[in-house]
């Protein structure tokens, strides 16, 4: 009896479940790193309320939109983990499954368990902010967008350490300081203004900065906007490609 076979593209992602259902039994068990994930966005809201209430709006965007990036931090974190400490990165890419299946099915495991703190986080800021559903379906389009950016960095970034002890120190850094300095938790206005391209072609605070003006918390001129959008999509499909192509290259490789 013959059996069929998938087509190409599904054999893409072959693999796909059981890599999301494997992250997010791992995940679901580590309940003090989901408590720690919301650490930063906690101490900056209260310092928001404290100092200037008035920009608590802005900071509750901000703080769903880090959400999103930090996530990148566990991605990073986790598949270095696999490959260095378990070393069984090389069984799965040598496995029938896919590495597009094991780089999106690994990521789309920590959103869905890390996801739930960012939902708590948007129902407190609709508390302060009242969105329109045009308003909030451009903040969860932004969201998206900064998670495949993140995730695609921090699986690149993964293949890049040699050592554990070497991840903490720079992935805190890097999602710390990209998250965090540029005007994501408050308003795009407040930065300098001969600076405003460099934080536009960032991701976060790309989003970030659509985000306020859609809530009338800032304005950008058309040309800032272009810039936003462009940046924001060129460098996120830009690296979720390049992802996927490191995913397989890694294999070529082996």
């Amino acid at each position: 009896m013959r059996t069929s076979e998938p087509s190409p593209d599904l054999r893409a992602f072959r693999g796909l479940l059981a890599f999301f259902w494997t992250e997010v039994l791992v995940q679901a068990h580590e309940e003090l790193a989901m408590a720690t994930s919301m650490v930063v966005q906690g101490v900056l809201l209260v310092f928001v309320w404290i100092l200037s209430p008035g920009l608590l709006g802005v900071a509750f965007v901000g703080a769903i939109l880090f959400s999103m990036f930090a996530m990148g931090q566990r991605v990073l974190n986790e598949a270095a983990y696999i490959r260095i400490d378990h070393k069984a990165n090389d069984l799965y890419l040598a496995s029938p499954l896919s590495p597009e299946a094991y780089f999106l099915g690994m990521s789309t495991g920590i959103l869905l368990v890390y996801v739930a703190p960012v939902i708590l986080l948007g129902v407190l800021a609709t508390t302060v902010i009242h969105f329109t559903l045009a308003e909030a379906l451009v903040l969860l389009a932004l969201a998206t967008t900064v998670w495949f950016f993140s995730a695609s960095v921090g699986y690149i970034f993964s293949t890049f350490f040699r050592q554990n002890r070497a991840i903490w120190a720079y992935s805190s850094l890097f999602f710390n300081v990209f998250g965090v300095l540029p005007p994501v938790f408050y308003p795009f206005h407040l930065w300098p203004s001969s600076l405003a391209p460099v934080v536009l072609l960032m991701p976060p605070s790309a989003a970030a900065a659509i985000a306020q003006m859609s809530i009338g918390v800032t304005s950008l001129s058309s040309g800032e906007f272009i810039l936003a959008v462009a940046g924001l999509l060129v460098e996120t499909v830009s690296l979720f490609v390049f992802a996927i192509y490191w995913a397989r290259r890694t294999v070529q490789e082996r």
